[in-house]
């Protein structure tokens, strides 16, 4: 019988208790804050997001020997992979390995692409009911036929390690937030690793999806920062991306923003990764143009993309820890 979908109305009691407890997020090594705007000859600094990842691992390897010398099993993560898609079967493959370097129990599910949405309900809700597993990952997009959204709310809100399903977008929303969506809390991760003020800055977003955009302008509202989105809509993409003190670039559209708009001294957080048909890999940001006039910006690759994964592995080790006092 199928079960419907987990909602904060009809969750488990304990399990209520449980998300109801805050989680410390493990802080990042901070640097000694840095000027504001290095002098205008200089070129942007470089913010080194495959170096803060790797140190967050670290830290999550630590973490989960210390569970385990306390006699607590480790954290383990179900990743679903329907259909066999490229670049979902990399993505999927990079995140399993990254677990097991962790130390997590993996464990990977590869399902056709007719898979009927039916069976994939199905065996999200045995996996809801899994113990071993503290988060469910089902990697997007789906194919055809196969509602994203219900997928997503069909994971129980406590295992929901992408940060995706409702109930913990509202948390954000709320300013109470507990399993957080990747790419947008690694780069807030990586603006505090560097002392990145954000409180009482403008940060401009662009890009409005449900993955990096919206809950993106959430998470830099709740430091503070006066936040424009600007999507597929905005008339005035030029002028609002010139106001940015940091400005955050989540499309997939290389060259989208030229470095002529970028405001002097800003920070600048490509989330894009596009391949371009000799076969390199580029943001939306004209990198080269951007740098000289940003004071802080990310490259691409090995900038945000590693703190996608990064993060992931943070939020299974939180939800395992949750689960502890369920």
């Amino acid at each position: 019988m199928i079960r419907p979908p987990l909602t904060a109305v009809n969750l488990p009691a304990g399990r209520l208790v449980a998300l109801s407890e805050p989680v410390r997020q493990s802080a990042a090594p901070r640097r000694s804050k840095q000027p504001s705007s290095p002098p205008h000859a200089m070129s942007a600094q470089l913010i080194d997001g495959k170096s803060v990842a790797a140190e967050v691992r670290d830290r999550i390897r630590l973490r989960v020997a210390d569970r385990l010398a306390a006699g607590k099993r480790p954290p383990g993560l179900a990743v679903i992979l329907v259909g066999d898609d490229p670049a979902s079967s990399i993505y999927v493959r990079n995140k399993r390995v990254a677990c097991e370097e962790a130390g997590f129990v993996s464990r990977s599910y590869d399902l056709p692409g007719d898979t009927r949405p039916q069976a994939l309900f199905k065996l999200i809700d045995e996996l809801n009911e899994d113990d071993a597993m503290d988060g469910i990952l089902v990697q997007l997009p789906l194919p055809e036929g196969i509602d994203q959204s219900k997928v997503i709310e069909r994971i129980d809100p406590a295992k929901d390690v992408d940060g995706f399903h409702p109930f913990n977008v509202g948390r954000l929303a709320q300013r109470i937030p507990l399993l957080r969506p990747c790419t947008p809390l690694g780069i807030m991760t990586l603006l505090q690793h560097y002392g990145i003020d954000v409180k009482g800055q403008h940060a401009v977003v662009v890009g409005a999806s449900n993955i990096v955009g919206r809950p993106m302008s959430l998470e830099l509202l709740l430091e503070g920062a006066t936040t424009t989105v600007c999507h597929r809509f905005t008339r005035t993409l030029p002028q609002e991306v010139e106001r940015a003190d940091i400005l955050v670039e989540a499309v997939g559209k290389p060259g989208l923003i030229p470095g002529e708009w970028i405001k002097p001294g800003a920070t600048v957080l490509d989330v894009g990764i596009n391949r371009l048909p000799n076969g390199k890999l580029a943001g939306d940001v004209d990198f080269e143009g951007a740098r000289e006039k940003a004071a802080w910006i990310t490259p691409v690759p090995g900038g945000v993309g590693p703190m996608t994964v990064a993060m992931l592995l943070q939020n299974t080790l939180d939800a395992a820890r949750l689960r502890d006092h369920a």
